[in-house]
Parts: structure tokens; C-alpha cells; sequence
């Protein structure tokens, strides 16, 4: 796993893992797009680069030349996490986030993440197996109701503090996602300690479901 090498819950610059991923990005012509594991948890210096946007915008202006490094160079990625780099657009997430290989990524605490984002980065991570998206307070019912069904591998789900979420998600995650084992959607308004056990009754082999807090309920449920 790439890190930043600040000591964890210590104090980080703001700019600290931003100037080391591109030492580590371009220190070595060829050797980064290897890298198999990368954290850049509480990157607030992780930025969409201004060409993403641009060509998100649709505008016919010249685009911007790309500058510095960019994770599209890992071509071998298989576990990223972006918790909490609150820069994050659903525009630049579409263009950068193309890994048909990442098996583990985590999206928890992007504010701009919406439905929109959700379905993009589906179509560009189809091989998920672990997905975290916890506080995501922007996506709801129908983003995933277009993403699930492109990621039928998914075992390990985190949906805690999602707040427009209901039962209806619930649904098309058990339609979709036949393999998932562990689901947690502690702090979820929208979704009922009723709804959860019919979800289990759809996925018997799911062995961990998360419900604190869900419907006025402190509970967890372990088979």
C-alpha cells in the first residue's frame, strides 16, 4: 500500500501526500503503473485536473495540455482509497477512475458524489469486491438502481450515514449483487429494521449486516 508516511492521527500537511504521490508517480519512467495499492485518504490537495474538467464541460475551447502526474497512469490498480479527498467531483471520478482490475475502493466522505459519479464509476470498476461509500450524503435510490447491476461481484458493502437511501436500495442490491457477504447500512434513516430482514431473507448467505441507529434501532445482525 503507497501512504504518505505521516504517523496516523497526527497532524498532516495540507499538501503532504499530493507532492509525494507525484515524486512516487514520476520518479521512475514505467515503475508506478505496477502499483497494485494506493491511499489517499484525506488528500485535501486531490484536485480534478482542469483538462478532466474541461472535457466534462463539454465546452469546444482548446482543452488544457495535461500537467503532472495522474492516478490514470496506474493501469494496474487493484485497491484505492479517496475517503474524505472533498475535491472530488463527479466529473473528474467519470474520467479517472477507468480500473477494470481495482477490486477494493472506498468513495466514504465525498460530499460532490452524486448519482450521477455513482454509475460512471461503475461502468469504470466493474470488478469490485469491497466498496465503501459512507456519508455519501448525494446518492440515492436511483443511482443505484443504474450502477448495481454492474457489479455483481461485490462482497464487502459500506452505506452507513447515506442518508436518501430506503428499502429500495436494498432491493436492487439483492437483486444485483448475489455474492455480497457483508452490508452495512447503520445510520440510515430511510431504511427500516423490517426492510433489513427481508433483505436477509433474499441473501441468506450474507452474514454480517450493520443496522445501528436504523429505524430507531442499536443492533447488529450476525448468523
Amino acid at each position: 500500500m503507497y501512504s504518505s508516511g505521516w504517523p496516523a492521527g497526527a497532524a498532516e500537511p495540507q499538501h503532504g501526500r499530493g507532492r509525494e504521490l507525484a515524486q512516487a508517480l514520476g520518479s521512475v519512467h514505467g515503475a508506478p503503473s505496477q502499483l497494485a495499492s494506493l491511499s489517499l485518504a484525506h488528500c485535501s490537495s486531490l484536485k480534478p485536473r482542469p483538462e478532466l474538467e474541461h472535457q466534462a464541460s463539454g465546452t469546444k475551447d482548446p482543452c488544457p495540455e495535461p500537467q503532472g502526474p495522474s492516478l490514470l497512469m496506474l493501469r494496474a490498480l487493484q485497491e484505492l482509497d479517496l475517503t474524505a479527498c472533498s475535491k472530488l467531483t463527479d466529473a473528474s471520478l467519470a474520467k479517472v477512475l477507468q480500473f477494470p482490475q481495482l477490486r477494493q475502493l472506498s468513495l466514504s466522505l465525498l460530499p460532490e458524489l452524486t448519482d450521477k459519479g455513482l454509475v460512471a464509476v461503475a461502468g469504470g470498476c466493474p470488478s469490485l469486491e469491497h466498496l465503501a461509500l459512507s456519508h455519501c450524503s448525494r446518492v440515492s435510490d436511483k443511482g443505484w438502481a443504474q450502477a448495481a447491476s454492474s457489479w455483481p461481484r461485490l462482497q464487502h458493502l459500506n452505506l452507513s450515514s447515506c442518508s436518501q437511501l430506503t428499502e429500495q436500495t436494498l432491493d436492487t442490491i439483492g437483486q444485483a449483487c448475489r455474492q455480497l457477504r457483508v452490508l452495512d447500512v447503520a445510520m440510515c434513516p430511510g431504511i427500516n429494521m423490517a426492510a433489513i430482514r427481508r433483505f436477509q431473507a433474499q441473501l441468506p448467505q450474507v452474514s454480517c449486516v450493520q443496522s445501528r441507529f436504523v429505524g430507531g434501532a442499536d443492533l447488529t445482525l450476525t448468523l
